[in-house]
């Protein structure tokens, strides 16, 4: 490094300004911990993000973080859509495992707020200029070019030629993190060999707030409730199958997802461009480094099937910054490995249970065979009869935190 380069000096530098690293940076903030956002993008693309057909599945702890860091406030009643229950359907049988709270609870198993919604809320809900918080520097439309972390800090080159010091680097910049690699860090990776299509869907028939998971031969559907009688499609196809369903023309694209759900919601239209993403599931071998971290996506990016991967984003990076503001109020390294081996090892039981299971749900769900054919109807019927499981799982998502 060039000694000869002025330096910013910080506590924490962060890779990546999307919802998970604009929350992270909260967080430490409250702790009178320091940061710096560093981020591709610019400034003003954070204040209005664009939609990109997502909607964020959240739960009961997820909704009490974002409301800690005063984002939930930031999203307007009418842009939270409740979810009752849900319901999962196996190939062409009308069955389905309904998981719901018990009648006892009148609360909703969860909510769904567009992607763009709080990544709107998140920006701006960082602290600005309050007493005691940490400050946050940014460095949009930037990258860096080079670090090297010694016992003390992390020395940071940005592509500009702006050097930073910080006393951690915590890389929140995607499944596909290029911090994460340069990092020296592996990561397990499945391609699932499909691609995932998102929009919107006005349908005819009412959907009750409960959300369908419908795993066909071929297919999978869901629909994530939004208004009375809008959803959010989520189709899943191999890539060449949905090359020739994004060709359709609007009334043909309407009338087939109309035939793939078999007409029980009725006529559907399509009311929003559609989107779509190659479906690539993430885990890495270590969550941490020398003075290095990851969080959200760039350490556990989970499959969609279990809406749960941004859950588990906040719910890591909370665990991260609460750790970083014991060690600040005690005067201790809030790098140290004892501090992030910690977090390290409860991030690990909190997500690898989960992301296994998931596979394991991809894995005999999108196998079309006949043998595998009759274990999903029994694993589903099982489920169902299961009911202790199941309002093991809807009491898991309607749980508050602490």
């Amino acid at each position: 490094m060039d000694d000869s380069t002025p330096v910013t000096q910080v506590d924490v530098a962060i890779v990546g300004a999307g919802p998970i690293g604009l929350c992270f940076a909260n967080a430490l903030s409250r702790h009178g911990v320091s940061s710096v956002l560093i981020d591709r993008q610019s400034r003003s693309a954070m204040v209005e993000p664009a939609s990109d057909g997502r909607e964020i599945a959240l739960t009961r702890a997820a909704q009490q973080i974002l409301d800690k860091l005063g984002v939930w406030s930031r999203v307007e009643p009418a842009e939270r859509a409740r979810m009752r229950a849900a319901k999962v359907f196996d190939g062409q049988s009308l069955f389905a495992m309904e998981i719901a709270p018990g009648a006892s609870r009148n609360e909703p198993l969860g909510c769904l707020v567009p992607n763009q919604v709080i990544r709107r809320a998140a920006y701006a809900a960082l602290p600005a200029g309050s007493a005691g918080a940490g400050e946050i520097l940014w460095r949009d439309e930037q990258q860096i070019k080079r670090f090297e972390a010694n016992d003390a800090e992390v020395d940071i080159t940005l592509a500009g030629g702006e050097r930073l010091q910080a006393s951690l680097l915590v890389a929140a910049d995607s499944r596909f993190s290029t911090t994460r690699r340069a990092m020296g860090i592996p990561a397990h990776t499945y391609q699932h060999g499909q691609h995932m299509l998102v929009c919107r869907m006005h349908h005819e028939e009412p959907h009750d707030q409960t959300a369908w998971e419908w795993f066909g031969y071929g297919q999978t559907l869901a629909l994530l409730p939004v208004d009375t009688h809008c959803s959010s499609l989520v189709l899943t196809l191999s890539p060449a199958e949905m090359e020739k369903q994004l060709s359709l023309s609007d009334e043909d694209f309407d009338a087939d997802i109309t035939r793939r759900f078999g007409g029980r919601l009725g006529a559907m239209r399509r009311v929003a461009a559609p989107h779509r993403y190659p479906l690539v599931s993430v885990y890495a071998e270590r969550f941490v480094g020398h003075r290095q971290a990851l969080i959200g996506d760039a350490a556990v990016g989970m499959h969609p099937v279990t809406a749960h991967g941004f859950n588990l984003g906040l719910q890591g990076l909370s665990r991260l910054a609460d750790l970083i503001g014991e060690a600040r109020a005690r005067g201790r390294d809030i790098a140290s490995p004892t501090l992030l081996a910690r977090y390290q090892r409860e991030q690990r039981l909190a997500t690898a249970p989960l992301f296994a299971a998931t596979l394991a749900i991809v894995g005999l769900y999108t196998d079309d065979r006949t043998p595998a054919r009759w274990l999903r109807k029994a694993v589903l019927r099982a489920g169902e009869a299961a009911w202790p499981a199941r309002r093991l799982i809807a009491s898991h998502l309607t749980r508050s935190i602490g």
